[in-house]
């Protein structure tokens, strides 16, 4: 693909955890991230598992923002609301490994929830995945305005 990852996620500096986009159709996305030492959540053993929350986050963000993009329609913000059946192999990820994140769609309503299976692979072997709900207000001012008071 040659779209870059800052043209579709909103994450800047060390908030942002992939690296590469490598495909996208209207229900699946497949990224890339290197784990790196200046990831915020490293430690001497690496990333920690957990962290693939985000990066599968990550990767729904960067769906969302191509089709933003396929749609002519801005880039907005969403919501990681939560995940279910969070399962994995390993407890970190090993600085220098290159991950690949995959998001398929699962359902989506038009109030902006939805639900995507993902899973992380190192080369072809699956070590996490989980069920993660995510929310796209339609209008992100009106959100933040509502949900401040």
């Amino acid at each position: 693909m040659n779209i870059r990852v800052e043209d579709v996620v909103p994450h800047r500096g060390t908030s942002l955890l992939i690296d590469r986009l490598l495909a996208y159709d209207e229900g699946f996305m497949a990224v890339e991230a290197l784990v790196r030492g200046d990831n915020v959540f490293a430690a001497a053993q690496g990333v920690p598992v957990w962290v693939g929350i985000e990066y599968m986050a990550q990767a729904i963000a960067a769906w969302a923002g191509c089709r933003a993009l396929r749609t002519n329609t801005p880039v907005r913000l969403g919501f990681l609301l939560g995940t279910r059946r969070f399962d994995c192999v390993e407890e970190y990820f090993r600085l220098g490994q290159r991950l690949r994140i995959e998001a398929r769609r699962e359902l989506s309503a038009e109030n902006g929830m939805g639900m995507f299976a993902c899973r992380i692979l190192i080369a072809t072997v699956e070590v996490a995945k989980a069920n993660v709900l995510v929310y796209e207000p339609p209008d992100i001012e009106d959100f933040l305005n509502g949900a401040a008071e």
